[in-house]
């Protein structure tokens, strides 16, 4: 399985895209653009979870609709949002290698990108509030922290791409371009790092102030590995390594066609069930499996 995910990333791969209009460069070569295998991995997922959210969005909507959950219902608007922006990034692969298409290209992948990192930043910044799922104050909070965080990291990315004629979002092109990687390096860095602290406070004597879901931890432990690998990825490709520019790659693709999905069934579906008693159920499973009541025996 693994030779067959390189072989997709291989043969699909792009060579030296134009992006005169953003760095100010006039190669015209020829261009290979991503082969099919590789549009379909990031296509095929992408859609479906948008149909799979269509198919629920009524019964969905009448759920926030009774529940009256202000969080829930901007981060159900926010989950939509950013699934249109990723299904036209995964859709418009070509766009990489169409002359006269580089701006449109990096506007995309920086609007993609930021949508999905305010989802990452506002959801661990939800459950880290003692009322993660009610609350104006909550809500205020937390957006105004992810708005500001999110409005950093384009700005800092638009200087690179606009103001430093830097090819951010082109596959292989500057691929040992220090400052490409050095950027990604900072990101990926600062994510994992992020995601290590919750996990250091969930075994620390702080742990009683974290959310008690089991899930939550599941879903950090599991971002801080992903975050983990596509940082030595970029320390790899930054001094000129196959192997890292393919390891990143791959967790590109994955993080586009898998994150969303993965989002939604821990955190999202158990919201839209049905009665609220078997949410309430479900809470009380995950805690007790995780031992959260096992002194109430002692």
């Amino acid at each position: 399985m693994p030779n067959s995910i390189h072989q997709i990333i291989a043969n699909s791969s792009i060579s030296q895209p134009a992006i005169s209009k953003i760095n100010g460069q006039d190669d015209q070569s020829d261009r290979q653009c991503h082969g099919f295998w590789f549009n379909a991995v990031l296509v095929v997922p992408a859609v479906l979870f948008v149909v799979y959210l269509a198919l629920n969005a009524k019964k969905n909507v009448e759920k926030l609709r009774n529940g009256r959950s202000y969080v829930m219902i901007s981060y159900y608007a926010l989950l939509w949002f950013a699934t249109g922006l990723n299904l036209a990034w995964c859709s418009l692969q070509l766009w990489q290698c169409a002359t006269g298409k580089e701006v449109a290209w990096s506007l995309l992948s920086l609007f993609t990108t930021s949508a999905l990192l305010c989802l990452e930043i506002s959801l661990v910044g939800f459950l880290l509030q003692e009322s993660y799922a009610t609350g104006m104050e909550a809500l205020a909070r937390t957006f105004t922290i992810s708005a500001i965080i999110v409005g950093i990291d384009v700005l800092l990315k638009a200087i690179y791409i606009f103001g430093f004629g830097l090819p951010l979002f082109f596959d292989d092109v500057g691929s040992t371009h220090q400052m490409k990687w050095g950027l990604w390096i900072l990101h990926k860095l600062l994510l994992t790092a992020v995601y290590g602290f919750v996990l250091f406070l969930h075994f620390s004597k702080w742990r009683k102030k974290l959310p008690p879901r089991p899930a939550f931890y599941h879903y950090v432990a599991i971002m801080f590995v992903v975050n983990a690998i596509a940082l030595f990825a970029c320390g790899l490709a930054a001094i000129g390594t196959v192997f890292g520019i393919w390891l990143y790659s791959l967790t590109v693709i994955s993080y586009h066609s898998l994150y969303l999905p993965f989002l939604y069934t821990t955190f999202l579906a158990d919201f839209f069930q049905e009665e609220d008693f078997l949410l309430d159920n479900a809470y009380y499973s995950e805690m007790r499996d995780a031992g959260f009541f096992d002194a109430d025996w002692d």
